[in-house]
């Protein structure tokens, strides 16, 4: 959030909220159509925020954190649609399909830039069986480094960039290494 202009961190925050309780869901979901019924009411709400924003109801925090920064505003069904993909997804290819979605609907929502590999990490880090995950670490891997002109600032970047790091190492975590490679991009944009 450092990396974010102060006027947006209200509203990024919000919006990143919404894709972790999602990511949430899915993670909870031991039934697929459950999932997806609590999967429909999440996007009705985020269509009557677009809509309706003073028809939302009250008492769930994060629809009012929402409703403060995101109302009026169409798109945020997006990160819904994608995470139902994901859950009712059946193949490496459906799952990379997805979570590019969902990378690419988050990011867009966040100022602009490829999400793909962001989301790619996602929904690895989302897989129960490791050669699932490893694919999808993979398919992330195999992306091509988008340009430091395609993201709208620093913060999508950092993102980006971290998730390269992630993906090269199979998802095996270096804390030390990343750190220095937030802090490198953050400084200096590469």
């Amino acid at each position: 959030m450092v990396a974010v202009p102060r006027e947006r961190r209200a509203a990024l925050a919000a919006l990143w909220g919404l894709a972790e309780r999602l990511t949430k869901l899915l993670t909870d979901a031991r039934e697929p159509l459950i999932g997806q019924i609590k999967l429909a009411w999440w996007r009705d709400m985020m269509v009557m925020l677009a809509s309706d924003p003073a028809a939302l109801p009250k008492g769930e925090p994060l629809l009012a954190e929402l409703q403060v920064s995101w109302a009026g505003q169409g798109g945020l069904d997006a990160l819904v649609d994608a995470v139902e993909a994901m859950l009712l997804a059946e193949d490496g290819a459906g799952r990379s399909a997805a979570a590019i979605s969902f990378g690419d609907a988050l990011f867009r929502l966040s100022g602009g830039g490829s999400g793909a590999r962001w989301g790619l990490l996602w929904g690895a880090v989302l897989q129960e069986g490791e050669v699932d995950a490893r694919q999808l670490f993979a398919d992330a891997r195999n992306r091509p480094v988008p340009p430091r002109i395609s993201f709208s600032g620093k913060s999508l970047m950092m993102l980006d960039r971290w998730a390269t790091a992630v993906a090269a190492a199979d998802g095996e975590r270096r804390w030390r290494s990343e750190g220095l490679l937030l802090f490198r991009v953050g400084l200096i944009g590469r």
